[in-house]
C-alpha cells in the first residue's frame, strides 16, 4: 500500500491534504510533516493543506487557502480521521482520488486507497515509515518534516507513556531526534499550561467522581468555563490527568460547547470505544470520543461506564 500511495502521488501534480477537525499534535504532524516530504522530494508539485488552523499548534505549521479549484482533478489524502464527517473542510471529496491514511479501528472505509494499521502508535508514526519504505525511490526526509512527525508521535504516545508505544515507536523517534530540530522545545510548546487552565486543574482534581468499580467522571459545564476563563478545546485537553489516581480503570470528562457536550474518554483497560461508538463518537480502544446534546445522555453514559468497568 505504501508503494501504491507513493505512486499516485507521483502521477499527480496537485496534492491536497487533510485531517480532523479539533486536531492534535499527530493531527497535524502526520499533515504537515507528510506535506513536507512531499514537497521536498517532489519541489515541482503543488502541495496544499486544508483545515482550519489551530492556534495551539501553529507554533509546529500553518494551513493554507486553498480554493475550490485547486481540488480540481487532485489528489486529496486524509490523515488520522476515522470517520468521513471528522474531516476538516469537507471538499475533500472533489478532488480525483482519495487516499485514507489512519490508525483508528476503520469503521468508515473511506477513499479509493486506504493505508489503515491500528497497530502504530500514531499517523505520524506511519509517515515515518512511509518515508523509510520510499527513501530507496525519491523520498526525502526534511529537518521540519522530522520535526512535525516527532510532534505528533510524542502527543498521540503521551510522551511515550501510553500501551500504544512500542519498541518500533521507540525507535523511529531515536531515529528522528538525529535530525536537525530542538525537540525540548516541542515539549515545552505541547506541555505548556496557562494559569487559568492550572487553576482549573486543581478544580478537577478537588470534584471529580470516582465509584467502587473504578469509573471516574468529571463533569465541566459552560458556568465552570466561564468562571475559570478556560475554552472548552482547553478544558478537554486535561482529561489525561486523572490517569494516576489509584483505583481509577476508565473515566469521563464532559465538557459542555454552545452546541453539544463533548466526551472525552480514557481507559488503563476496559475497552471504551465501543461505548463511544453508542453515542456518536468513536477512536482508540484506550482513547474515544463522542458527543451527546443534553445532561440525561451524561447519566447515561456513566452508566455504561459504569457496565464496561464493572465488566
Amino acid at each position: 500500500m505504501k508503494s501504491e500511495i507513493l505512486s499516485a502521488i507521483k502521477e499527480n501534480q496537485t496534492i491536497i491534504i487533510h485531517r480532523h477537525v479539533r486536531p492534535d499534535p499527530d493531527a497535524y504532524g502526520s499533515q504537515c510533516g507528510l506535506a513536507e516530504i512531499i514537497k521536498a522530494s517532489f519541489p515541482d508539485k503543488k502541495v496544499l493543506l486544508a483545515g482550519l488552523g489551530e492556534p495551539t499548534l501553529e507554533f509546529l505549521y500553518k494551513m493554507d487557502t486553498v480554493t475550490d479549484q485547486d481540488f480540481e482533478g487532485a489528489l486529496v489524502i486524509v490523515c488520522d480521521t476515522a470517520n468521513q464527517e471528522r474531516i476538516c473542510d469537507q471538499r475533500y471529496h472533489t478532488g480525483a482520488k482519495l487516499i485514507k491514511i489512519d490508525h483508528h479501528p476503520n469503521e468508515d472505509p473511506y477513499g479509493d486507497l486506504l493505508w489503515v494499521d491500528t497497530n502504530a502508535s500514531s499517523v505520524s508514526e506511519m509517515i515515518y515509515e512511509f518515508y523509510l519504505s520510499g527513501k530507496e525511490d525519491g523520498l526525502i526526509l526534511p529537518d521540519k518534516a522530522a520535526q512535525l512527525i516527532y510532534a505528533g508521535i510524542v502527543g498521540d504516545t503521551g510522551r511515550f507513556l501510553f500501551p500504544s508505544t512500542t519498541k518500533k515507536t521507540l525507535k523511529y523517534a531515536s531515529e528522528l531526534v538525529e535530525y536537525n530540530f530542538a525537540f525540548t522545545e516541542i515539549y515545552d510548546e505541547l506541555y505548556k499550561t496557562k494559569v487559568n487552565a492550572a487553576k482549573l486543574s486543581g478544580y478537577v482534581l478537588q470534584n471529580f467522581k470516582l465509584s467502587s468499580s473504578g469509573a471516574a467522571s468529571m463533569i465541566l459545564t459552560k458556568e465552570i468555563l466561564d468562571k475559570f476563563e478556560v475554552s472548552a478545546s482547553e478544558a478537554s485537553q486535561l482529561v489525561g490527568m486523572l490517569g494516576n489516581i489509584e483505583g481509577l480503570r476508565a473515566w469521563v470528562f464532559f465538557v459542555e460547547e454552545s452546541d453539544q457536550i463533548r466526551v472525552r474518554l480514557r481507559s488503563k483497560g476496559p475497552i471504551i470505544n465501543e461505548l463511544a461508538k453508542k453515542y456518536r463518537g468513536g477512536g482508540h480502544p484506550l482513547a474515544s470520543g463522542a458527543s451527546i446534546y443534553n445532561w440525561e445522555e451524561a447519566k447515561q453514559v456513566l452508566a455504561d461506564l459504569e457496565k464496561v468497568c464493572q465488566g
